[in-house]
């Protein structure tokens, strides 16, 4: 019985027991040995993990329940509904300390490492060897290496979100410049941004501008800058290459000549370019002032541009669901997370009921995508599926050690000085790899 998203026991057993024990007894004894019904516990959090507005979040949790309990009589899977995202967290390493955490459930974003190092997950590496079915080759390669700690598997993707560049076609075609290539470059974005940023009105104030919310971790994957060891234990922010990302996001926000561009601006339609994760774009149309906005422009979208050193290359952000290190029924958890992480069916129903991206390649290609994104599209505009599948092949591999969130925060904020001017880049660099190292080593 389902309410309000949970599954509950709504018959007490002993008296269960008490009225049909003679039954029981004798469908026990005539079946020789019939399997007990067993539960299976799930842990999952409500709303929408990528912070976007999201509908009825357990849609495709109930269908993999519903099919999953088809396929094993005698089984029933539990969930615990109306846990947020923000109190998540708290809510699992609470079940984690009593012992009750779910047999399977999601993994809370930086979370894998410290559990993964306590033992509460279990690995996965004995599970997938000797499951002759599976393959981790069906998945986007970043995404299924975001499950690995130190060379084992300890969770697979759900999801994934990729970050692609966003393109007012509208604007670009006005000022007479075609859309941008795949090969295109860093120079190439800060030409465009230097034609387009101009006053249209001639009432000698900037109205339209080249791109927002281009940032120093953008540009730095797109150069391909590997800023941290596999094992998180150090950091390589004085690298050529991160130097190489910061300058060019100085130079570009020197394109709009002093003027800090906005999301408003981007609303109305005055910026050419902006980053802009998966999720949302998937979210940016259902807004009503938004659709009647965007009626007159077209928009569409194309890979990070490269850097000198780099492919345009982005990370993917990825939902990840693993198996409690304590769970009874380890065949069963397994199955069942194959089921919504393995399952085409599943994934392919993320699109229609989720913000994200399917990882597994197979579902990534179905043709319901199309028609997914052209729903989704605000105004007049499209996505290119084969870009967003090129995205998803080359995306690099996010680091999931325990301190990446404080290293990654730390560094926004110092390189942000080094952007506005307010501390020396050659020894910011340094001074920054030296700090974090001193952490991430001791």
């Amino acid at each position: 019985m389902r309410c309000g998203g949970k599954r509950a026991v709504g018959i007490s057993m002993a008296i269960a027991a008490a009225l049909l024990g003679a039954i029981i007894l004798a469908a026990a004894c005539y079946a020789g040995g019939q399997k007990q019904e067993q539960v299976l516990r799930f842990g999952m959090m409500a709303g929408s993990y990528w912070d976007v507005p999201t509908g009825n979040c357990y849609e495709v949790v109930d269908g993999v329940i519903s099919r999953f309990e088809e396929k094993h009589p005698g089984v029933t899977v539990e969930y615990v509904s109306g846990v947020l995202k923000e109190d998540y967290a708290e809510w699992l390493a609470e079940q984690v300390l009593l012992g009750r955490e779910p047999d399977v459930f999601m993994v809370p974003e930086g979370e894998l490492d410290t559990f993964a190092s306590l033992g509460v997950l279990k690995e996965l590496e004995p599970l997938m060897e000797r499951d002759k079915g599976f393959s981790k080759d069906a998945y986007y390669d970043a995404a299924f290496l975001y499950g690995n700690i130190r060379g084992s598997q300890y969770a697979l993707p759900y999801e994934s979100v990729p970050t692609l560049m966003f393109v007012n076609k509208t604007l670009l075609a006005r000022e007479g410049i075609a859309m941008p290539q795949a090969d295109w470059t860093w120079e190439d974005l800060l030409s465009v941004c230097r034609q387009v940023t101009r006053d249209t009105d001639g009432d000698g104030v900037i109205d339209q501008f080249g791109c927002f919310d281009y940032g120093w971790r953008e540009a730095a994957d797109s150069n391909g800058a590997v800023l941290f060891e596999k094992d998180g234990k150090g950091a390589y922010f004085a690298d050529a290459r991160v130097e190489e990302a910061v300058r060019f996001v100085k130079d570009l926000n020197s394109a709009n000549e002093g003027y800090v561009v906005t999301a408003r601006e981007f609303d109305e339609g005055q910026v050419a370019f902006r980053p802009f994760a998966f999720s949302q774009y998937r979210t940016y149309k259902p807004y009503p002032w938004r659709i009647k906005k965007y009626s007159d422009f077209e928009w569409d979208c194309v890979k990070l541009p490269s850097g000198p050193s780099g492919s345009g290359q982005t990370r993917l952000d990825t939902l990840l669901m693993g198996i409690s290190s304590r769970t009874g029924r380890e065949d069963l958890a397994w199955e069942f997370l194959k089921e919504l992480c393995y399952e085409e069916e599943t994934q392919i129903h993320l699109l229609r009921a989720s913000q994200g991206m399917p990882v597994l390649k197979s579902a990534a290609r179905s043709p319901l995508l199309l028609q997914v994104l052209g729903s989704d599209a605000p105004g007049s505009g499209n996505m290119d599926v084969d870009i967003i599948g090129q995205v998803m092949e080359e995306a690099m591999e996010t680091p999931n050690f325990r301190l990446y969130a404080w290293a990654m925060n730390l560094a926004d904020g110092e390189i942000g000085r080094m952007i506005q001017g307010d501390v020396s880049m050659d020894s910011g660099l340094l001074k920054l790899q030296r700090e974090i190292n001193g952490t991430l080593r001791q």
